[in-house]
């Protein structure tokens, strides 16, 4: 496949578009896990403001939700900025922009993967826990947290692949992203069907290596618990 001295900019795409989904990934877990402790455990404003964020994210499609925050993000930044003094202008990178809608919206997935995962529990391992003295952070990181990484990894691995595929559409904000520089590459040399082969098979590797990691995950975890139980 001739692509035209545009190999270097496809491969600089693939490499923002690797890290937007790791990082943005990693902002949904974090947000899962406040969204599924606040609706299990949380007083009931808390729940509420849970089930508010998981029914209202999963009903908008991610691209409106990218051009929120791009456009509407960088404005409440500089009111804010505004009301403090600040006179000059803040403005949010594509990236940024970027991290903030995906983690945003998959980390509403996140919440309902990890409230089913803390579902599985028996309520007996946190009384164990506080009856041998260890306080309720300690629990979660030591009793619940790995169980609950256990039960959640297929369905998480299955998010993180469909965001891989969803960081294309972060290049409607100018980002320069696998599918931005295929674009690029259409332009100018006019062949739009050999460069967006190419960026299909790119996105058939990147998902591939990520679904074999998944596996090597899947099967680390049960071979530890298996150890552990035996």
């Amino acid at each position: 496949m001739d692509l035209q001295g545009f190999g270097a900019q496809l491969a600089a795409g693939t490499w923002v578009t690797v890290q937007l989904a790791i990082v943005s990934m990693a902002c949904a877990v974090i947000l899962g896990l406040l969204g599924a402790s606040a609706k299990t455990a949380g007083p009931a404003p808390v729940r509420a403001l849970g089930t508010l964020y998981t029914g209202t994210v999963r009903g908008l499609p991610e691209l409106l939700v990218i051009l929120l925050v791009y456009f509407g993000a960088a404005n409440a930044i500089n009111a804010v900025a505004s009301t403090l003094g600040y006179t000059g202008y803040i403005a949010l990178s594509p990236f940024m922009a970027g991290v903030i809608a995906l983690a945003f919206n998959y980390g509403a997935y996140m919440t309902e993967v990890f409230r089913g995962a803390l579902a599985t529990i028996p309520a007996g391992h946190r009384e164990a826990g506080l009856a041998l003295g260890m306080g309720r952070a300690r629990i979660f990181r030591r009793i619940i947290l790995p169980q609950v990484w256990r039960v959640a990894l297929p369905a998480s691995g299955n998010i993180f692949l469909s965001l891989i595929k969803d960081t294309a559409l972060v290049s409607v904000i100018g980002l320069e992203d696998l599918m931005r520089e295929t674009s690029v590459a259409v332009g100018y040399s006019k062949e739009p069907f050999t460069f967006y082969v190419a960026a299909a098979f790119i996105y058939l590797g990147l998902t591939a290596l990520t679904t074999l990691a998944i596996h090597w995950l899947e099967r680390r975890t049960t071979h530890g618990m298996r150890t552990l139980a035996g």
